[in-house]
């Protein structure tokens, strides 16, 4: 569901926050990068985690048992919300890792966060508080959108909306040469492709058009845009793109094991 959260909302604003790293090396770049506001502990995440009230889990799928279950962590992480983006790691394994007081949320975000255009779905167990939910839909509104969904939802999810940028890159890309081929500059073909794909799907979800008839509605008879279709239709463009989602879907499900 679309979320009703608004990023001027200050009403969740933590008052603090802490940045576990793994080093100075580390260190150094996430103060560089948000200077005062973060406070940053290095090689230290027992004491991180104890100050907080507020746990978002962004390791590495394969070291997160480590970091879970280090000495003291136990301790420091009872009766505290988790909220995991580890791409294949269930809650009922995280669970196994956690003391049976702390609350895990898991969420799948994607890159595009980083430009606050980002696509977010969490999911919440049952034992997951109103408050608590609405913290952490807020957290990611804040980064773009936010839908809820059940947990056997979230390994295509990454599939989709976790590789989807990647696919689409390699779209744009290609089309940027279709451009470059018939003679525009690489930056001019870049710039044409990049907001033409924008464009086509920000008509999407603002207008909630279904995208095959925004296709129909640029295709006229005997036109370009049916050849250059036809063409794409050639090199089984829609079985190869699903079946990009279908396989990153399935190696997403492996990550936690």
């Amino acid at each position: 569901n679309k979320n009703n959260y608004s990023v001027s909302d200050t009403s969740f604003k933590p008052q603090k926050f802490i940045a576990c790293v793994s080093g100075d090396e580390s260190a150094q770049k996430t103060i560089k990068l948000f200077g005062e506001s973060v406070t940053v502990v290095a090689g230290q995440n027992v004491k991180g985690v104890s100050e907080a009230d507020v746990v978002l889990l962004c390791t590495k799928p394969q070291i997160a048992k480590t970091i879970l279950t280090d000495v003291g962590m136990a301790e420091a992480l009872e009766n505290k919300l988790i909220i995991s983006i580890l791409a294949g790691v269930s809650i009922f394994q995280l669970k196994e890792w956690v003391p049976t007081s702390s609350k895990i949320i898991r969420a799948m975000p994607n890159t595009p966060c980083m430009i606050q255009e980002g696509m977010t779905v969490i999911s919440c167990p049952t034992n997951i508080n109103a408050d608590d939910r609405a913290f952490a839909m807020w957290v990611f509104s804040t980064l773009g959108r936010v839908r809820v969904l059940d947990e056997k939802h979230l390994d295509t999810v990454t599939g989709l909306s976790g590789s989807g940028p990647a696919f689409a890159c390699v779209v744009l890309e290609s089309l940027a040469d279709g451009g470059v081929m018939m003679g525009l500059p690489r930056d001019v073909a870049l710039e044409l492709a990049a907001q033409a794909l924008q464009g086509a799907a920000r008509m999407v979800l603002k207008t909630g058009q279904h995208p095959a008839e925004i296709k129909d509605s640029v295709t006229t008879p005997a036109g370009c845009t049916i050849a250059g279709l036809l063409t794409m239709e050639d090199g089984k463009i829609r079985s190869t793109l699903a079946r990009a989602v279908q396989e990153a879907a399935n190696v997403a499900s492996t990550l936690g094991k």
